[in-house]
């Protein structure tokens, strides 16, 4: 916490150092409120027997956190979203339900529960870890041999080749050290072998948590997820049968990520990283090696050898000329079946050992390992190929993290393999640093295979002439070549060779595919679009799994999906995009797993629900979870409860979820069912959901797909607000850096209002935020002064003046809280927070601090500042609950609870009011300025630097004031504004064009000076009118200010005077002679800088020097 100065909430600092005292004022404040809303229940929820009247109620939720260990600042910020705009509606009257649960499904908690059972049982409990440093130094220094066998390493000995750091770092954090940094002692940890140990320590924790934030949330409603609680359990089965029912869940092989440790497919929330990554389809191109095999492919003799080149175009194989392989590349030889053999590298055997496509399944097979250039010079027969040989030749730039390694090579259409193929054929001596025969290269010419529009039948060649592109290693340029020939072959391009001659290549391209597929000369193959690591820590690959999928994307449940999104609030443009593009490639999805904690599949119970499929319907049971668990997380309920888990059959999940009929065979009270459906046809549909923008493209769009399946269209979701991460002082949070919090650390160090205040601050985009400690501080700091000055208004209220405002002053701060007041309700109502911050907090502060200013010696108004204090404190009350309910009690003595006080009465706020006061706020600033460079003249360094300081100018005394003012345009400037009024379209909102407005000017009185002579002055007026009509609006071109200029600045003569330290000022109109002349000798000057609306001039002179008025 950043120090504080010495000044505290309870006094002074003893000893000047760092003082904790105000933050301890607020944590004290805190529990005592958190303890009165408990015993008072105020944030109980309970469904009302009518159907809600438009903003009776409102339902938000939060995505339930996975619960394998400890809340933090993420969660805090995405959570405080929604508890804002809950607790607004429930200031405003409306019955609000905020509910929470704890997600543990999935495999995330037993994978670290079985690694912490490997580490004690390898290392002991508590265990005992190899030294880091012993262990790098052996693995730097290897022991070796005896006498004469050299720096050779002792057999049993693995040298390794990491580095030191790496070595002491030892890869992944052991999980028993993970635990001890959640707090728990050696003597706890041994417990979390069992994964349901988890399940019963970290929920409770949680919700203590968040208890202590000051969530607004009825916590009888709590649940987790999993068979650990039989309720929730019997629901997800529930949904699940009826899905299958509806033909929504099938069967089916199909491609997925996998992770071969955990032996099964890994989704999005089972990923470390990799989150959103899919299956990325490939036609594999079998180009066979012809015999004799000579060197290491010898041991091949007998099987049938391919290169296997991963393509995405396979129409474009007619115009093979050579395949490519990287020299320095490791490949392998894998058997495929009993008589082929695939040459690729590792990762892509792994995958295709997944994809049922090596003789022993989920195991590749390795019969030679090979590098590239073993590879070189290998001739291959390759399908399609108008070349009936071709040969393998090095690439320098191929990537062994994609594909296969081997690369077929169409110079006709690719960029890459046209400067390849002519780098090798003008460079002799790289031909001969590879071992490259002319015979391989040189007969070998561009064969044309597709007529692209601007690109002729070599498009290849074109652009890369055009682009004057030197070699394959001009890697930018080739880029962009291939951004410009790319997506205009496949949609514009045409077939000019091979059975689909003239076809469209878009037409042709998945004809050729089921070609090459059909005749054997191809296979299909997969892997991920780019790195996948699970949470055990292996790479994914891609397998052909046969397993349970929900149909996602299916063309009839797709449209309803979209139906109900184009229905929604989704609060951004942005979010809307995300949603929209991902209902455009979402389509099946795994929801089956072997492995993890949480519900069987009803029907096949070797399977789970996988974590994604049993998060998108459970909003709804919300609404009955009070009814079935008796305020029991894990479902237990006790004696006290109504109901069995066997009772909640299918029958009665109907009945209270899908309009079924009322289950005659049930054993449960006709009153509590319909009870039950009470509750559920009330709060639905839920009215918002916030989220971070990450499960767009998972979760959120699950969540409209099942809701739109299983419930009527009348309770649909209503809206969704996604937002963007949070940094920590601009950085990226990271445990592994240091740069985190969790939710406990920051309520403990800032206090829960302040964390809150800082949070709102972050911001309220898609974009991601930033919690700033500094903020945090400050909001301590604030709140405890704001504290100290009501508790010193009260002590004072016998000197405050009473009545009506009345005072120009009075009028201002009061239509500045009604600014306030209404400009923050319209931010909470649009959940943004960071803006009902700065119009209820900041603002609202400033108006108060310059009402005190204003007022001066003379009392403020009692009843205005009681109004701000209690405009002020509703304001603040959804995002620093806690202060506002002290203020509420204990300064205020106001009845009840200020988070259910009503949203605070304003009048229409008066934007002319408002105007007149910027106005007036503006010309003291000006006036000061003024005043200063008459006093001290103009202070120009010397030229040549500021070596020199400017020698100091002697001050002037002056004492005295004339402030004149001119409240209507005339001469040039009024024709001015008049033409411009007549030249604007208030329909677009736009001016005619300058030349036509220039013709318009020439016939406006020109006084004593030419056209040309005018035009100086003129135009810049002309433009700066115009741009003060695009911010402002048209009433820029009014001839004079909707208030009286004379009039505000007269009724602020004794503020004004007081602000520039005179002690004599007048105001007067600059279009009475008489004043004019009382400038004295400064009436030339101000005859020459005339006041105009909105900018008055001003005199200022000594006090001997001030002429008398007449």
């Amino acid at each position: 916490m950043a120090p504080e100065p010495k000044e505290t909430a309870a006094g002074a600092g003893a000893d000047g150092g760092k003082s904790f005292a105000r933050r301890d004022l607020l944590r004290s404040i805190e529990r005592a409120v958190q303890r009165r809303w408990e015993e008072a229940e105020v944030f109980k929820a309970d469904s009302r027997p009518a159907a809600p009247a438009p903003e009776e109620k409102f339902f938000g939720n939060f995505p339930y956190p996975y619960m394998n260990g400890s809340l933090h600042l993420g969660h805090g910020f995405s959570l405080s979203k929604l508890e804002f705009a809950s607790a607004f509606h429930r200031l405003c009257g409306r019955n609000v339900l905020l509910p929470f649960a704890f997600h543990c499904t999935g495999m995330p908690i037993k994978a670290s529960a079985d690694k912490l059972a490997r580490e004690i049982k390898q290392f002991g409990n508590p265990p005992v870890f190899p030294d880091p440093d012993a262990r790098a130094a052996e693995e730097e220094n290897p022991p070796v041999a005896g006498d004469g066998d050299g720096d050779q390493a002792a057999p049993d000995k693995f040298k390794s080749k990491r580095s030191k750091a790496a070595a002491k770092s030892g890869g992944d954090k052991h999980q028993w050290d993970i635990m001890k940094s959640f707090g728990l002692s050696e003597t706890e940890i041994s417990s979390f072998q069992d994964p349901y140990h988890w399940l019963s320590h970290f929920p409770p924790l949680a919700k203590e948590d968040l208890r202590a934030f000051g969530l607004g949330c009825d916590w009888r409603r709590s649940f987790i997820t999993t068979d650990m609680n039989p309720f929730y359990d019997s629901f997800v089965r529930w949904q699940m049968r009826k899905l299958k029912a509806m033909g929504k869940i099938v069967k089916a092989v199909r491609y997925a990520i996998y992770s071969p440790l955990d032996g099964q497919p890994c989704a999005d929330h089972d990923r470390a990283t990799g989150e959103g990554v899919q299956p990325q389809d490939y036609v594999l191109i079998k180009m066979e090696v012809l015999p004799p095999f000579t060197g290491k492919m010898k041991a091949l003799e007998g099987k049938r050898v391919f290169l296997a080149a991963a393509t995405l175009r396979p129409e474009t194989m007619y115009g093979q000329t050579n395949c490519w392989v990287l020299p320095e590349g490791k490949y392998g030889a894998y058997e495929v079946n009993d008589s082929e053999v695939f040459v690729l590298t590792a990762r892509a055997a792994l995958n295709l050992a997944y994809q049922r496509l090596s003789r022993v399944p989920e195991k590749p097979t390795c019969l030679v390992e090979l590098s590239g250039q073993d590879l070189i010079g290998l001739p291959l027969s390759s399908p399609l190929s108008f070349n009936k040989i071709i040969y393998s030749l090095p690439m320098l730039t191929i990537l062994t993290d994609k594909g296969t390694g081997i690369v077929t090579s169409v110079p006709s259409d690719s960029p890459d393999d046209f400067m390849a193929l002519q780098d090798l054929k003008a460079k002799p001596a790289l031909r001969s640093k590879y071992g490259v025969k002319d015979e391989w290269v040189l007969p070998f010419e561009v064969i044309p295979i597709i007529r692209i529009p601007e690109f002729g039948d070599k498009a290849a060649e074109k652009v890369c002439t055009d682009l004057k592109i030197r070699s394959q290693n001009d890697k930018e340029k080739l880029a962009e070549a291939k951004r410009l020939t790319y997506l205009k072959g496949f949609t514009e391009g045409t077939m000019l060779v091979g059975e689909f001659a003239g076809k469209m290549v878009q037409e042709a391209k998945p004809l050729i595919r089921s070609a090459l597929l059909a005749g054997g000369a191809a296979v299909m193959y997969s892997e991920p679009e780019r790195r996948v690591t699970s949470r055990s820590g292996d790479d994914c690959v891609v397998a052909l799994t046969d397993q349970w999928y929900i149909t996602y994307g299916e063309e009839e449940w797709r449209k309803k999906a979209e139906t109900c999104l184009a229905a929604m609030n989704l609060f951004s443009d942005e979010t809307r995009h995300g949603f929209e593009h991902t209902l455009s490639w979402l389509n099946q999805w795994a929801c089956s797993r072997s492995f993890g904690l949480g519900t069987r599949i009803p029907w096949d119970e070797q399977f789970l629900v996988e974590s994604l499929s049993d998060s998108t319907l459970y909003m709804a049971y919300y609404t009955v979870a009070h009814l079935l668990q008796n305020g029991d997380m894990y479902g237990g309920g006790g004696e006290a409860s109504a109901v069995r888990p066997g009772q909640m059959t299918d029958e009665v999940w109907d009945f209270v979820f899908s309009g079924g009929a009322t289950p005659e065979s049930s054993e449960l009270p006709a009153a509590l069912l319909r009870q039950m459906k009470q509750e559920f046809e009330y709060w639905y549909p839920f009215d918002l959901r916030v989220s971070g923008k990450d499960l767009i493209q998972n979760h959120l769009t699950f969540c409209i797909y099942n809701h739109t399946a299983l419930l009527p269209e009348r309770q649909w979701p209503l809206g969704f607000r996604c937002n963007g991460h949070i940094m920590l002082n601009s950085e990226k949070m990271s445990k592994s850096t240091g740069n985190f919090k969790t939710l406990r650390q920051a309520i403990e160090e800032y206090s829960a209002d302040a964390t809150r205040f800082s949070l709102a601050d972050a911001g309220d985009g898609m974009d991601d935020a930033n919690f700033v400690t500094d903020t945090a501080n400050a909001a301590i700091l604030r709140l405890t002064k704001e504290l100290t000055w009501m508790e010193e208004v009260l002590a004072t209220e016998e000197t405050l003046r009473r009545g009506p405002p009345l005072t120009y002053a009075d009028r201002v701060f009061a239509n500045e809280i009604n600014i306030a007041v209404c400009a923050a309700k319209q931010s909470y109502r649009d959940v943004m927070f960071r803006e009902a911050l700065k119009t209820g907090f900041y603002d609202l502060q400033a108006a108060r601090d310059e009402y005190r200013l204003s007022c001066g010696g003379a009392a403020m108004n009692r009843d205005l500042l009681w109004r701000f204090m209690d405009a002020q404190t509703r304001i603040l009350a959804p995002i620093c609950p806690h202060y506002a309910e002290h203020v509420w009690k204990e300064i205020l003595r106001r009845d009840g609870f200020v988070v259910t006080a009503g949203w605070p009465p304003a009048d229409a706020p008066d934007p002319t009011l408002k105007r007149a006061n910027r106005y007036l706020q503006d010309t003291i600033a000006l006036m000061r300025k003024l005043k200063e460079k008459q006093e001290f003249g103009a202070k120009k360094p010397k030229k040549g630097g500021g070596a020199a300081a400017a020698p100091q100018v002697e001050q002037r005394r002056l004492s005295a004031g004339l402030i004149y003012v001119n409240e209507q345009y005339d001469g040039w400037k009024e024709g001015c504004l008049r033409i411009l009024r007549s030249k604007y379209d208030l329909a677009s909102r736009s001016f005619a064009p300058d030349q036509e407005i220039l013709e318009s000017l020439k016939g406006i009185q020109l006084e004593d000076k030419t056209f040309k002579q005018l035009q100086k002055e003129c135009m810049p007026f002309v433009k700066f009118k115009k741009d003060e009509v695009n911010s402002v609006g048209p009433q820029a071109l009014d001839l004079r200010l909707p208030f009286g200029e004379l009039e505000v600045l007269s009724e602020n003569v004794d503020l004004i005077r007081r602000q520039l330290q005179l002690e004599h000022l007048e105001v007067l109109s600059f279009t009475d002679g008489t004043a004019v002349e009382r400038a004295g000798p400064y009436r030339d000057l101000l005859l020459q800088n005339r006041p105009s609306p909105g900018s008055p001039a001003a005199i200022f002179l000594g006090g001997a020097d001030l002429q008398p008025a007449a």
